[in-house]
């Protein structure tokens, strides 16, 4: 087969997946170790139109389960990582050793960024803050001005990465974060994050992410996010 039909054949499954109904994939098995995939908590489709099913599939089936069976390769090499609480590893890389820091710090912080972002989401709900959040939020400059920065914070981003809502010396802060780079590892203690990695959003954005970014803030699960905050300030 030479490149031209295999780019050819690659088309046409790509073009079948996206026609596919959502329920017709079936989620990848949890691979074996620690780290587990979770479930998503809602349908792939639940938060069309703005993100597609295909991508969600895509994203949480395969890229979410490769962070997840890459975390547990590195177990073998450093079995500390079974038993030390993650958000302990990835707010001090410089304790994992050596030889197996740049994996942890992409497939342990891949699989956190991650689950944070499903739970950060949801079909329905709140449409803004309540509470507490809302009122840091309103004193920040209120949620249009806020959804403002966190764009231009994922807009920025060259490349791969994730745009931040954190709490940061007692106060709200807007970060980025490069490729899967964690938060925690400055200290920060995230409240909301967006995923601005192409494959969170290109099959249907394509190149548009400002779309994207724009058409996010409808899934952002608001009970969850103001649960982060609580967190974060507790």
């Amino acid at each position: 087969m030479d490149r031209r039909q295999g780019l050819k054949l690659l088309t046409g499954a790509l073009s079948l997946a996206a026609l596919a109904p959502a329920r017709a994939f079936a989620q990848t098995p949890a691979p074996a170790g620690p780290f587990k995939l979770p479930a998503l908590g809602y349908a792939n489709d639940a938060l069309e139109p703005h993100i597609d099913a295909t991508t969600m599939m895509i994203h949480h089936d395969k890229h979410h389960a490769a962070y997840v069976a890459n975390a547990n390769g590195l177990v073998a090499k450093w079995p500390e990582l079974a038993t030390t609480p993650i958000e302990t590893v990835l707010a001090d890389l410089s304790k994992v050793p050596e030889a197996v820091r740049a994996g942890v710090r992409n497939n342990v912080g891949g699989h956190w960024n991650h689950t944070f972002f499903w739970e950060l989401m949801t079909p329905g709900g709140p449409k803004e803050p309540t509470g507490e959040l809302k009122s840091a939020i309103d004193a920040m400059g209120g949620l249009p001005g806020v959804s403002e920065k966190v764009n231009a914070a994922g807009m920025s981003r060259f490349g791969s990465g994730w745009a931040w809502l954190v709490v940061k010396g007692g106060k709200l802060d807007v970060i980025s974060t490069a490729n899967q780079d964690t938060p925690l590892e400055t200290g920060a203690k995230p409240v909301l994050g967006v995923d601005v990695w192409e494959h969170a959003y290109y099959l249907k954005y394509q190149n548009r992410r400002a779309d994207y970014l724009k058409g996010w803030w409808n899934t952002v699960n608001w009970d969850k996010a103001g649960a982060n905050f609580k967190k974060a300030t507790g």
